[in-house]
């Protein structure tokens, strides 16, 4: 009896080994720490938004409207539980690839409007707040890239034959991921030349103002 259940659990070893059940566990470790990298970087961007919000309210207090929405925009972040679990809810998901595209928006619009504010965009802190966001930004975009083709990975095993069996027996299923359509618009940081000027208005031959 005991001699069976050594070969049983051989040759169990062995289909396990020949049917995906290993690349699974491989691939479902790297999209944890995949996920875990992206979730680090938007936490630093969100880090980030404080400190930005307090400068920009300093020079540009009447800017209340683009002021409030960053910040709404950072609450409605942090009210979502980035666990690994929330990988295996394509609503949730969804939500959280929503909150976060909006603030992508929030810190987009507020970046424009420092425009208009010369004292602004010559402020240490400003610049300095600024170059970290970019450099966050840039993050975002690798930490997401990796987890993309993790997922893929992933995906693709679960869908093969006879890996998809393998998926089935073990409860692995397919992960959400990121929309790739707009991906590049989303990782782009906004352009900000700190060098340039206001433009000056246009003065007709009478002396008016167009």
């Amino acid at each position: 009896m005991r001699k069976f259940w050594i070969v049983l659990f051989a040759l169990v070893s062995l289909n396990l080994t020949g049917c995906g059940y290993n690349t699974l566990q491989a691939n479902d470790e790297q999209i944890k720490a995949s996920w875990s990298e992206v979730v680090n970087q938007y936490q630093r961007r969100a880090d980030l938004v404080p400190n930005l919000v307090n400068t920009v309210k300093g020079f540009a207090a009447q800017e209340k409207d683009v002021l409030l929405g960053v910040t709404n925009a950072r609450a409605k972040v942090g009210s979502i539980q980035a666990t690994p679990e929330l990988l295996n809810n394509p609503e949730d998901f969804a939500k959280f690839q929503t909150a976060q595209k909006e603030m992508s928006g929030a810190l987009s619009r507020l970046l424009v409007v420092t425009e208009n504010y010369p004292q602004l965009k010559s402020d240490a802190n400003f610049r300095d707040l600024q170059a970290q966001l970019e450099g966050t930004e840039n993050r975002i975009a690798v930490a997401r890239n990796r987890y993309i083709v993790a997922v893929k990975e992933f995906n693709i095993t679960v869908r093969s034959f006879p890996s998809n069996l393998t998926a089935m027996a073990f409860g692995y299923k397919e992960k959400p991921n990121f929309t790739v359509d707009n991906e590049k618009e989303i990782a782009k940081p906004p352009q900000v030349d700190f060098n340039a000027t206001p433009a000056k208005p246009q003065v007709d031959a009478q002396g008016a103002s167009k």
